[in-house]
């Protein structure tokens, strides 16, 4: 997101927010967002993908609440407007091209119409068939569950990426030899997701409220959140979609400093730390130790500023549009051990994986034919919960190398915690802090250390930098 976007977006929300109490303003929300969608998309190197991949971002989105949603919830008069401002939004971008000059809402000029037409008729028709034979039972929502998965696969998995964008070019009359990941670049896929198979996973166990086509797009596609999060549960934003308070002189202090504060630290300190920190280019030509621990804190903080400073964004516009959205950091750095740093970094994403794998996993080991040690299903949960938070990164070697440090990490901080609760439980408070704090260093040495294959393409450069720091 440019400043100027993110300016844009400001405006925007403070003019929504203050018809918190009109009835058009779902509408118009939902507009918004639909519109931020297509205007946050980068614009990428095969014709036409960064108007399509935006415009399957709300096809997926509407069939995904059919999925989830018991037949007689489905009425057209309850849904129309939402439908109709989806379908609208798609073809007044289309239409654009036809203007005698470009909107900054489309990356590039948008296809043909007559395509936008068929585009959108085999949607309505999927639609239809859906509406007309399908119900949230066991078998459907799994075969939306294993969808869903399979684009996340496609789209992180970079030979699987090169593959479909060869044949995107060979579609378009593009060199094949060209094809890389990037051509692939979904805006906000990884969050996107998330949330539907939230929301499927909540149908399958019975707790999903009943929500509108409206209501459900909205959440899924909500614009402070698109790019960034943090990962919202659907009943909480439910919560302040259907009961916005009115704009009081509170919420405009609040949204203010967060957004100041979320725009210093991604404008200022992130995008400066981003001249010197880590990255696959001076991780090859650095050659001395001292410069290499200089590049690597620098990713260190310019990750943590960069992703925080989103979130204060996204906090901060959700106030002024009535929502109290949850908290994603929390000084990560200045935590004690690995398990607290976690609790505290990237927190609606770590309570995702908590809620449907973790906590599932670690029931399903101890409640086996097979009776494992409390040790060993410890391990196996942490060490694939992690590699699991690895790969929705990406689907490399690397991010399997970092998944795999903290789960080891957090299993040999669960182990240590248990071994002494008891022995330093007496422990004076003086000496106590002392531990406290050798234990912040030593838990923010590990994570940066970490930070080298997070940051670096693949295990040799990962290495090689590691050679130079030692």
């Amino acid at each position: 997101m440019t400043l100027t976007y993110l300016l844009i977006a400001v405006v925007l929300a403070a003019l929504l927010g203050m018809l918190r109490q009109n009835r058009w303003r779902l509408l118009l929300l939902l507009a918004a967002s639909a519109l931020a969608v297509f205007a946050l998309q980068p614009a990428l190197p095969v014709r036409g993908l960064d108007f399509w991949l935006p415009t399957a971002t709300l096809a997926l989105t509407v069939l995904a609440w059919i999925l989830t949603t018991p037949p007689e919830q489905r009425s057209w008069r309850a849904n129309w407007p939402a439908a109709s401002i989806l379908g609208g939004v798609v073809l007044l971008l289309g239409l654009s091209r036809y203007l005698g000059f470009s909107l900054p809402l489309t990356a590039s000029k948008p296809p043909q119409i007559l395509q936008i037409l068929v585009g959108l008729a085999v949607v309505l028709f999927i639609a239809l068939v859906m509406i007309r034979f399908t119900k949230p039972g066991k078998a459907w929502l799994a075969a939306g569950l294993i969808f869903i998965l399979l684009l996340f696969v496609i789209l992180k998995l970079p030979a699987l990426s090169i593959v479909v964008g060869m044949g995107l070019r060979s579609l378009n009359q593009q060199s094949v030899n060209l094809a890389t990941p990037l051509d692939l670049r979904w805006l906000g896929f990884s969050y996107i997701a998330f949330r539907i198979l939230h929301t499927i996973r909540d149908r399958q166990s019975g707790r999903l409220p009943a929500v509108s086509l409206q209501e459900y797009v909205t959440y899924i596609i909500f614009f402070p959140t698109l790019t960034a999060g943090p990962i919202d549960r659907i009943e909480r934003f439910m919560g302040d979609l259907r009961d916005p308070a009115g704009l009081t002189a509170d919420d405009l202090g609040i949204a203010g400093k967060r957004l100041a504060l979320g725009m210093f630290k991604k404008f200022a300190v992130a995008d400066g730390l981003a001249l010197i920190a880590l990255n696959a280019t001076n991780a090859l030509q650095v050659r001395t130790a001292g410069w290499g621990w200089i590049l690597l804190y620098a990713y260190a903080f310019q990750i943590l500023f960069d992703f925080s400073g989103y979130t204060d964004i996204a906090i901060g516009l959700g106030r002024l549009l009535g929502f109290k959205l949850p908290e994603n950091f929390n000084s990560p750095y200045l935590k004690p051990n690995l398990t607290q740093f976690w609790n505290n970094w990237h927190m609606t994403l770590t309570q995702w994986f908590r809620a449907y794998f973790y906590n599932p996993l670690t029931r399903a080991l101890r409640s086996g034919k097979k009776r494992l040690s409390i040790p060993v299903i410890i391990l196996i949960t942490q060490l694939a919960t992690m590699v699991l938070i690895g790969l929705w990164h990406g689907i490399t070697w690397n991010f399997v190398l970092w998944g795999a440090w903290h789960g080891v990490g957090l299993f040999l901080h669960n182990r240590w915690s248990d071994w002494t609760k008891v022995r330093f439980a007496a422990l004076a408070g003086g000496l106590q802090k002392v531990l406290n704090a050798g234990g912040t260093l030593l838990t923010f040495q590990y994570v940066a250390l970490g930070w080298v294959f997070f940051a670096l393409p693949d295990p040799s450069v990962s290495f090689h930098f590691l050679k130079v720091l030692f």
